[in-house]
Formats: C-alpha cells, sequence, structure tokens
C-alpha cells in the first residue's frame, strides 16, 4: 500500500465507525485501521472464548457455562439506546438499520427503599405503582404537565421560570416533590449518574425528561431498545456502511509509525501494508496516550452470568435497574443492565448482568454489594476497570482528533454527544441528524 486518502481512523470502537461510516457516506476516501482482530474496541462484544481470554486467560470458562463459545456474544461496556434518543436518530439517517436488528428492554427498574421497583411506562402503571402515594402522584402529574408544555415563545406556560437561569431543584420545589420523587426523576428518567444536576440550570433535565417519557412513548414497556447479537453490531454496522461508499479497513494491523509534516501536523502512518497518507486522523484514545488526560474518573464493571431471572422483576427477560447513589450512601449511581436469550446473547435459560458504577474508594468491588445482593445466586462473575480519557486539546493544530473514553452512564446518549462533536471539529459543520420519517425496526413515525 501506498496510497492518499482524506482521512485515516484508528480503532474501530462505536464512535469512530459512526464518524467513520458518516464520513465515507459524505464521499470522502476513508481508511479504517484497528490493530485487534476484531470489530468494537471497548465498545466490542467478545464470544465466552475470547472473553475468558482477556479476563481470565489461565483458567478459562467455568463448565457452568454450558453451550457453544459462539452461543455468547458477551458485551464490554453496558449501554442502552433510548428508543428516540440520539443514536437511533443516527441509525435512522445513515440506514445503518438496514444490518441491525434490534429488540426492546422490557422493563426499566429503580432501587428504593431496600426494593426495586418498576418504573412506569404508562399511566395505568403510575396509578398502581407503590413509588409514591396518592398525593405524591398527583404533585408528580402536575410537574410533568409542566415540563411537557413548557414552550420558550408563550410565558403562560412558563410558571415564572427560565429553564437556563433557574436551577432544577428551584423547580422541583415549587411542586413541592418529594426527596424520594426528585430522585426518581433525576435518577430514573433523567438519568443523570448523582446530583450536581440540582444546582444547575434546568435545561438538560428537562430535555433529558422529555427524551425519557418520548423514548418510553415511542414502543411501551421502556424507553429502551438494544441489539439482536450484542452492541458489536453497531460499530459493524456503520464499518459496513463505510465499505458500502468505498471505505477500506484493516483489522490486526498495529502502527509501525505515525508520520508528520515539518510543522508537526499528522501525515499518515506506516504500517506492515505500507504507507497511508492522509491529512487529518480520527482515533480512539489508545493510540496518542501522550495527547489524552485522565478525567480523573474510573470505572468498574462486572460481567455477572446468572442461571435464572433477577429476583422481583417478574420474570423479566431483560431490563435496567438504576440505584440512585443516596439510596446506598455513595456520590454516583450504580447501573444493571440485564439481558438474555431473547437478545442472543447467551445460551437459553442463561441471563447476563453487568454492572457498573464509578469507583469512589480504594476497594471498588465492595462499591458493588446493593447490585449483587439484587441479582441473587451468580454462576460467575468477571471484573475490570477502567480509567476514563479525554483528549488534551480540540486537535486543530494536529489534525488529530481524538474520542473520549465511554463513560458509566446506562446508554448512548453522551457518546453520541462526542460523535457530533467529533465531526463538528472535523468538518466544521454540525451533523445532520434529520430523519427520513422512519424508525430502528424500519416503521414510518406515524405508524
Amino acid at each position: 500500500m501506498d496510497e492518499d486518502f482524506d482521512y485515516i481512523v484508528l480503532g474501530t470502537g462505536l464512535t469512530e465507525c459512526v464518524i467513520s461510516g458518516i464520513l465515507s457516506s459524505e464521499g470522502k476516501k476513508v481508511l479504517h485501521i484497528d490493530k485487534q482482530n476484531f470489530y468494537g474496541g471497548e465498545s466490542a462484544s467478545l464470544n465466552l472464548t475470547q472473553l475468558y481470554a482477556k479476563f481470565r486467560p489461565t483458567t478459562g470458562a467455568p463448565p457452568e457455562l454450558k453451550g457453544h463459545a459462539r452461543d455468547y456474544m458477551i458485551d464490554l461496556i453496558p449501554k442502552f439506546l433510548m428508543a428516540n434518543g440520539e443514536l437511533s436518530n443516527i441509525l435512522v439517517r445513515t440506514d445503518v438499520t438496514r444490518y441491525v436488528e434490534f429488540k426492546q428492554i422490557s422493563g426499566s427498574y429503580v432501587y428504593r427503599g431496600g426494593r426495586i421497583s418498576k418504573v412506569p411506562a404508562n399511566e395505568v402503571e403510575a396509578l398502581k405503582s407503590s413509588l409514591m402515594g396518592i398525593f405524591e402522584k398527583r404533585r408528580m402529574k402536575r410537574f410533568l404537565e409542566f415540563v411537557a408544555a413548557y414552550d420558550d415563545d408563550v410565558a403562560s406556560t412558563h410558571l415564572g421560570f427560565d429553564l437556563d437561569k433557574n436551577t432544577m431543584d428551584e423547580i422541583y420545589t415549587y411542586h413541592g416533590l418529594e426527596r424520594g420523587t426528585k430522585d426518581f426523576i433525576g435518577h430514573a428518567m433523567a438519568l443523570w449518574p448523582n446530583d450536581d444536576y440540582l444546582t444547575q440550570p434546568a435545561r438538560p433535565t428537562i430535555d433529558r425528561i422529555i427524551l425519557y417519557v418520548q423514548s418510553v412513548a415511542k414502543y411501551g414497556k421502556s424507553p429502551y431498545i438494544y441489539p439482536m447479537y450484542g452492541l458489536g453490531e453497531l460499530p459493524q454496522g456503520f464499518a459496513r456502511l463505510s465499505a458500502i461508499y468505498g471505505g477500506t479497513f484493516m483489522l490486526d494491523t498495529p502502527i509501525d509509525e505515525f508520520l508528520y509534516t515539518d510543522d508537526k501536523k499528522f501525515a499518515g502512518v506506516i504500517t506492515k501494508e505500507g504507507k497511508a497518507r492522509a491529512p487529518v486522523v480520527i482515533a480512539d484514545p489508545t493510540y496518542f496516550p501522550e495527547r489524552v488526560k485522565s478525567t480523573g474518573q474510573k470505572v468498574i464493571r462486572a460481567l455477572c452470568f446468572l442461571d435464572h431471572p433477577v429476583p422481583n422483576t417478574h420474570d423479566s427477560d431483560s431490563l435496567q435497574i438504576v440505584i440512585p447513589q443516596n439510596q446506598v450512601g455513595r456520590k454516583n449511581d450504580i447501573y444493571v443492565a440485564v439481558l438474555s436469550d431473547v437478545h442472543a446473547v447467551v445460551p437459553k435459560g442463561y441471563y447476563l448482568a453487568i454492572i457498573s458504577t464509578i469507583i469512589e474508594t480504594t476497594t471498588p468491588h465492595v462499591e458493588l454489594e446493593p447490585a449483587f445482593k439484587l441479582l441473587g445466586p451468580r454462576v460467575d462473575t468477571l471484573m475490570g476497570i477502567a480509567e476514563l480519557y479525554e483528549p488534551l486539546d480540540e486537535g486543530h493544530e494536529s489534525n488529530i482528533f481524538i474520542s473520549k473514553s465511554y463513560d458509566a452512564t446506562s446508554h448512548f446518549e453522551s457518546a453520541t454527544d462526542d460523535v457530533k462533536d467529533l465531526y463538528f471539529r472535523i468538518t466544521g459543520k454540525q451533523l445532520d441528524l434529520s430523519k427520513t420519517g422512519a424508525d430502528v425496526f424500519g416503521k414510518a413515525d406515524d405508524e
């Protein structure tokens, strides 16, 4: 190879593959390289052999995990898609839905007062819910009516509030909401990982609540959807998009040398395949460790194999549990994502629960105990810790544009924020996410 490209992309994580697919579909010549021999990077899905080679190379999988290795497709990061969220919009806009099949997540649960309760998905469930008393339900209803009615251009809908100035706590206080209800709204609906949002302007929280409500309304049950065969299908879907538009892919290809111009701008790479030149590179943090900094946070993730449904979830085949921080004396929420054979990630009879949170102590595995207790007996548990990184600069001086690590949140909204930010930094244009009138299941929006 001795070739010129418009862009070189390093790493096949979801962020990199989305950018690669979009740039290729816009007519750009893209070379996409990964040092690993599988797609997905940190957002890969591994079969049982690959998984234990990564976490326990000396012992391998226990005999209790029956079935073929390929019957398991285990995500390294636990995230769901919001049905009406930005990643769903990108999937529809780019037609990647042709390559990836989705199924709903059956329920959304929240831990409160020592037990888990289903987050209501409709008015009937809300009336039956034990999460709040009858008078608090009325206050909650009035609050949600305020959220739904708020229109920047109609002062009568504001109740005297400015969403860019008033804090979320001020709006809660006006509506007389109890502490537990604030927790429920902020953590189970707006999905904030901690309570910092309370003292910040209300608009982001209001936007998140609207996204949650719209996502639940889209298909019922819960606001979440998930790809068959694991999250690794998503980067592969965008890689196929890139390839259709002429993108070149090379897996299992380490970078031997980076090339630079005299004024220290990126100019290309040398690999075992030869020299490839491009004026711009997009990469995950592992390719340029000297150009990233730690966010100061580390995430612990536990992959738990179960041979029974999660107790107290009506034998649900898939769900999310949010454990709000102050319910268990923490600063950050704990998230639990549960999947089963319905999503083709484990054989029939098994369940996969993935727990994640931001580490707060020197004994991070102990921090997951509240989640372990909710799951009941486990066949096996694998744990890993990841430090979170972000780029040192915007990338314009060097033309090296680096993505962020995947955070501890339970969904992909922050990752798609990074996609939009990267796209803007690279091209100087806003990413157009206008819909094509269909959804991830291929149905028209009004069906």
